[in-house]
């Protein structure tokens, strides 16, 4: 009799000891899932619901069983909200450790240099899984550079971060400003700064723009900038044409051939290097720059110089067809 209490007592610890090995196996295998997937848990959700959301997403096999599993071999964390990405095969405890310490999966926003504020609006409109709606952002009011946003964020708070940006790197670089800047104000400096982006399209460049607009402002030249009389056409979208005759003679506050100083303000958003360009001009004599075909500029510091430079470019633009 003894002997058969031993041998039951012996059967009974094994199958304990077999059933808990089979448990914490289950609870470290691998998942079902077949392929990475992304999920979103709502925000509120309960350790239970997002359980029964993921056995439907094909992540878990049983939402009760990890929902067990999870009480007696998991950790008190709370899960998170937001949209998380899965691996395959992610086994029940990696799925909870998701959910309690991952962060959700990040989407991302562009917003090149020199892009105007009206189609900074468009991206951000037609951003996917961003809700809500946005106005057109004051212009150069938004730093160019790239944007991580979760699923389900904002416009209005994506915008936000957008113009901390601006306002946070105009703050660091007036701090670090040169002597030889015209800017006055930190507003100077954008609106100076969105002419020089619009002007160039090359790195080298900006300082020696920059430059000779800082030349013009000291001289009491007026800066004569295409882009400013394209600004209030379009709004910075690109023209699509030549200036015409009329454009440049009307009398408003953007255009700068019919006008004293700078405009009265921005004509797009300018990006890091064109603020500091302006408030930190290249030392040069220049007064004038035209297109060299190249994709940069020829500069001069005499209006004779420049009307040759302006011959050379439009004897080059025939030669094309232009």
């Amino acid at each position: 009799m003894r002997r058969f209490f031993l041998i039951l007592l012996f059967a009974i610890v094994a199958g304990g000891a077999i059933w808990s090995f089979t448990v914490v196996s289950s609870w470290t295998d691998e998942g079902p899932l077949a392929e990475e997937r992304n999920v979103v848990i709502p925000r509120g959700s309960s350790q239970t619901a997002a359980a029964q959301l993921l056995e439907e997403q094909g992540v878990l096999a049983d939402a009760q069983r990890f929902t067990l599993l999870a009480r007696f071999l998991g950790n008190d964390m709370p899960i998170r909200a937001g949209e998380f990405r899965f691996p395959a095969g992610v086994s029940p405890s990696q799925a909870l450790n998701i959910m309690q310490t991952a962060e959700p999966v990040q989407r991302r926003i562009t917003i090149p240099e020199g892009l105007p504020s009206i189609l900074v609006h468009e991206r951000l409109m037609a951003a996917d899984f961003l809700t809500g709606s946005v106005p057109v952002p004051e212009e150069g009011s938004v730093l160019p550079d790239t944007y991580q946003y979760e699923r389900n964020e904002t416009r209005a708070a994506v915008l936000q971060r957008m113009q901390q940006a601006m306002t946070d790197e105009l703050a660091a670089a007036w701090q670090d400003r040169s002597s030889d800047t015209v800017a006055t104000t930190p507003e100077e400096a954008i609106i100076l700064a969105s002419i020089v982006e619009k002007e160039t399209g090359t790195p080298e460049e900006r300082t020696m723009v920059a430059g000779v607009y800082s030349n013009r402002l000291r001289q009491g030249m007026r800066l004569q900038a295409d882009p400013t009389i394209i600004y209030l056409q379009t709004r910075g979208k690109p023209l699509g044409r030549r200036i015409l005759r009329s454009e440049i003679e009307r009398v408003d506050g953007y255009n700068t051939y019919s006008m004293d100083g700078l405009p009265a303000g921005p004509i797009t958003n300018p990006g890091r290097a064109s603020l500091e360009a302006v408030l930190n001009p290249a030392d040069t004599d220049a007064l004038y720059f035209v297109a060299d075909g190249t994709g940069g500029h020829v500069f001069a510091k005499t209006l004779a110089e420049h009307n040759e430079n302006v011959r050379k470019w439009r004897a080059f633009r025939r030669e094309r067809g232009i």
